[in-house]
């Protein structure tokens, strides 16, 4: 079976509760789950959490949490592979027969239903273990420049000082929304960022991180401009809005 596992722990402590804090409408956590039922891939939705309010919501909106997930797999530190992992063991010790799993966050409103299609069908088609979102870096990373302690500025690469941009090879970077992966990867553990992992390439404008107030609200605008122009073409990036 293909499930789909959304972790959700309680703790949040920069935005307080942002798994169910209202975004745009709706609970944070509604909008990943119903791309999942949108997306008609899963056989099962489960949210693994800690916490009695976001594991009701999670059910109201149609996702099922049946088990809770323990303290050690939810404090600040604890990565997502083993959370992921422990789903599934879940799952399968209850008698399922778990062949992909998709992580997919919390947090994670641009999330639509066919890029997780379009994951799954990446996966099966391909040799790789796992399938990610990416999205591609406004800016060559190969001009980036750091601050000193001494206030000044300093190229990470000066040799690329007089490069032209065009010239430069583009970067891109994980886009935090969903993961597709081989139940056995997961279950072993095997490192998402690797030759083993499959891109799923989106544009720029649906990828925003959530994990400051500033994120939040630039995710809020970025949300709404997104819906307000649903369905018009973006001549550049070939995608639909």
């Amino acid at each position: 079976m293909n499930i789909a596992i959304i972790p959700a722990r309680g703790g949040s402590k920069r935005i307080p509760r942002k798994n169910i804090k209202l975004f745009c409408g709706q609970p944070m956590i509604a909008w990943s789950i119903q791309a999942a039922i949108e997306s008609e891939c899963f056989d099962r939705i489960v949210v693994s959490t800690d916490d009695k309010e976001i594991a009701e919501v999670a059910r109201t909106y149609g996702a099922e949490t049946p088990f809770v997930r323990s303290p050690e797999l939810s404090n600040d530190h604890v990565a997502t592979l083993p959370v992921i992992a422990n789903a599934i063991e879940w799952i399968k010790a209850s008698g399922g027969n778990v062949e992909n799993a998709c992580c997919i966050y919390a947090t994670a409103p641009f999330v639509v239903a066919a890029d997780l299609q379009n994951g799954l069908s990446l996966l099966k088609s391909s040799a790789a273990d796992y399938a990610f979102t990416v999205t591609s870096f406004p800016f060559p990373i190969q001009r980036a420049v750091r601050i000193t302690s001494e206030d000044r500025i300093q190229m990470f690469q000066p040799e690329h000082l007089n490069s032209r941009s065009q010239d430069l090879e583009e970067a891109w970077h994980d886009a935090g929304q969903f993961y597709w992966g081989k139940a056995k990867a997961w279950l072993t553990h095997k490192l998402v960022f690797s030759k083993d992992s499959i891109p799923i390439k989106l544009p720029r404008y649906r990828v925003q991180d959530i994990d400051t107030q500033e994120d939040w609200d630039r995710a809020a605008w970025m949300f709404q401009a997104w819906k307000n122009n649903k369905g018009k073409l973006d001549q550049n990036s070939g995608d639909v809005l």
